[in-house]
């Protein structure tokens, strides 16, 4: 199987999965509007997380074709082991999540995750070659901020 039917068929997986999710949500009546907002599901069920697993799942992918060649000292392998770290923990903060508060994992809070992750691991990149008062590691940093922000007023 080539790598483009590999994320084709993950990317089908997830969308099916987010279909049939939807399917089984109750919908709120006129009469009993409290339902909706008080609705809760697992984080492994969410949007967010999907988001994360699938970039989990691409990055794991895109090791293993790695590996076979290279030691794991080569920057590629050390980059991605690096995001797959980060990606870890931010799925066992997803899943200790109190279950009223998975509602705020929504696609677009996935996105913002994987977004960090990816400038998280640019400035790691620049910091093993620069000093933190270097710009390029300065702008890195201010980058990671303005996500985190982002992040943070989401899940407030």
């Amino acid at each position: 199987m080539t790598m483009l039917h590999f994320r084709l068929t993950i990317i089908y997986i997830l969308a099916f999965s987010a279909f049939a999710y939807s399917q089984q949500q109750p919908k709120a009546s006129s009469t009993n509007k409290s339902t909706s907002t008080e609705a809760t599901f697992p984080a492994k069920s969410s949007p967010a997380y999907a988001e994360i697993l699938l970039k989990k799942t691409e990055l794991q992918a895109d090791l293993e074709s790695l590996i076979l060649e290279y030691t794991e000292e080569y920057p590629k392998v050390l980059e991605i082991r690096f995001t797959l770290g980060l990606i870890q923990k931010e799925s066992e903060k997803m899943i200790a999540m109190k279950p009223a508060e998975t509602l705020k994992l929504t696609l677009a809070l996935g996105k913002l995750m994987v977004r960090k992750f990816e400038l998280e691991t640019d400035m790691w990149g620049l910091q093993r070659n620069y000093k933190d008062d270097h710009p390029d590691v300065k702008r890195a940093k201010r980058k990671v901020e303005i996500y985190e922000s982002a992040i943070r007023e989401i899940l407030g």
